[in-house]
């Protein structure tokens, strides 16, 4: 029975060499539209090498490097993996934490515009979440207070500080409430989206729904 080749020992230097050799190999093999070679090529040339007796032993340390670069590729997969899994996890921990505040929590921009809302949010207006997206809150509030919010999100945007007076937010039933108002700038929006935190500061008064 022969003897199987000796394999070569598997160094730096050597491992260096064969992916040069065999970049230098693959590089001669494209498909008929010229696209990059593909796994069974690859493995056509890891075959030519195996075939040949002065070959063999560079074959065998290419396959153990391909097998441990396999493995570690499995590792970072499964533990990408986790780490999504745990990111995926404190999100969803922020968004329900975001949804249960006691305040309501309004993204816009300098037309009032909500991008995104918390549920106190569309309770205060009392509308549901989807149906308040896209709206402007010009229809929740009085003139006076629609022009102190829009003048506060001006000051937001130039750094300068904000000071709102109490205002009157009007919800869909025709309801009004007393709230104070919170403006702070939206750090990813460049300026362009603001971040409006509305809490009751009063008993609810009658009042007619300002259109």
């Amino acid at each position: 029975m022969r003897n199987a080749p000796p394999i070569t020992p598997i160094t730096p230097q050597h491992l260096a060499d064969l992916r040069l050799r065999a970049a230098s190999r693959l590089g001669g093999i494209v498909g008929a539209q010229g696209e990059p070679v593909s796994a069974s090529g690859a493995l056509a040339v890891l075959h030519d090498l195996a075939a040949s007796p002065e070959t063999a032993a560079d074959a065998l340390a290419l396959l153990h490097e391909l097998q441990v670069h396999q493995v570690e590729v499995d590792l970072q997969a499964e533990a990408l993996s986790e780490s999504r899994a745990e990111l995926e996890t404190a999100l969803q921990r922020q968004i329900d934490r975001y949804d249960a505040l006691p305040v309501g929590c309004f993204t816009v921009d300098r037309a009032l515009v909500v991008h995104d809302l918390n549920r106190t949010g569309a309770t205060m207006l009392g509308v549901g979440r989807d149906e308040a997206i896209g709206q402007a809150l010009d229809a929740y509030l009085t003139p006076e207070c629609q022009r102190a919010v829009r003048q506060g999100l001006t000051h937001t945007a130039e750094g300068k500080a904000v000071a709102l007076p109490t205002l009157h937010l009007i919800a869909k039933e025709g309801v009004q409430h007393l709230v104070q108002a919170h403006i702070a700038a939206e750090p990813a929006a460049a300026g362009q989206q603001f971040l409006l935190v509305l809490s009751r500061a009063g008993d609810a008064v009658a009042g007619g729904r300002v259109r």
